[in-house]
């Protein structure tokens, strides 16, 4: 076996698998899939040439080889850790940067407002965005590649994620799309009842990723029907051509609905479903100045931009 082909992320899955127990506990613990934490296991019993757990009807126990790869484990993650508290030390001393992942219609309209925020009031606090959907985000979170990841929940979602801490920031509408030639346009801007989900029944949907997809199925199976998704897309402005050409419906949050508005489409407020916008940081990790400031300045921008109409 050639050391520099060893997997480190590996080999610390494998010393969560062996502490745990089970694989479901370090799954639950890292956040994971089980399966995906045996591959894991599994490719670094390959890298090593030796199994390294014995799997039992109660979890699984290390080998001989296993207890020794685990002693070895167990000092890595020590070193990391120490790593980590020399590195944030040093950090202190110098110009605090916070680092935040957050997803395209936020990062296009509320995070740029946020960011001008804490420059006018903590000047020696620098903010580098990345843009990312909420999974990404919370991956670079964990590998320390930012501070803090927006990110959204639906209401059928756990609030928090394995080894990362919930902070709600607010609550965000979501609104249904319709094309602006759809006969049931006339009803959003005349004096009968706006249309429903209930109404669109028989609609083909724009949806985007797997969560929002899952969304878009909830909120139809409470108004009795099962939709029929035939186009998939994370991109709202391209939602919201295909919209406007007559390919489907759809539901956007307002960010998505402020960051851009096709002037072909009819949006009818949707009160009664939404989902959730927080700010997510490493569990029992402590939080940093820079970041803490980073939380504060959401409030007062979020709080006005909620005041915006979605098509101002």
């Amino acid at each position: 076996m050639d050391p520099r082909g060893l997997d480190l992320r590996r080999l610390l899955i494998f010393r969560e698998v062996a502490v745990a127990g089970s694989l479901g506990a370090a799954a639950r613990s890292l956040g994971w899939t089980q399966p995906a934490v045996s591959q894991q296991v599994r490719a670094l019993e390959r890298e090593l040439g030796c199994p390294l757990v014995l799997r039992t009807s109660k979890g699984v126990v290390p080998t001989a080889a296993g207890e020794l790869v685990l002693a070895r484990a167990q000092r890595i993650a020590e070193e990391v850790d120490a790593l980590r508290g020399e590195l944030a030390e040093r950090a202190a001393g110098a110009r605090s940067v916070v680092r935040i992942a957050a997803y395209p219609s936020a990062s296009a309209t509320l995070i740029p407002r946020v960011m001008a925020a804490l420059q006018d009031t903590e000047p020696d606090i620098t903010t580098e965005l990345v843009e990312a959907e909420p999974p990404e985000a919370e991956v670079a979170l964990l590998a320390d590649e930012v501070d803090l990841a927006l990110v959204f929940r639906y209401p059928s979602e756990s609030a928090t994620a394995g080894g990362l801490h919930w902070l709600p920031l607010f609550e965000e509408r979501m609104d249904l799309v319709i094309g602006g030639d759809h006969p049931l346009a006339a009803r959003a801007a005349g004096r009968d009842a706006p249309p429903t989900v209930a109404d669109l029944a028989e609609q083909t949907w724009v949806a985007g990723c797997e969560r929002c997809r899952r969304h878009v199925t909830e909120i139809c199976a409470a108004a009795g029907y099962a939709p029929t998704i035939r186009h998939a897309t994370d991109d709202y402005v391209l939602v919201q051509n295909m919209v406007a050409a007559g390919l489907g419906v759809a539901v956007l949050p307002q960010s998505a609905l402020r960051a851009f508005r096709h002037p072909d489409v009819v949006v009818v407020a949707g009160p009664s479903f939404g989902r959730r916008v927080c700010g997510l940081v490493v569990r029992d990790e402590p939080v940093g100045e820079a970041t803490e400031a980073l939380v504060r300045a959401f409030r007062p921008v979020r709080d006005r931009s909620l005041e915006e109409p979605a098509d101002a």
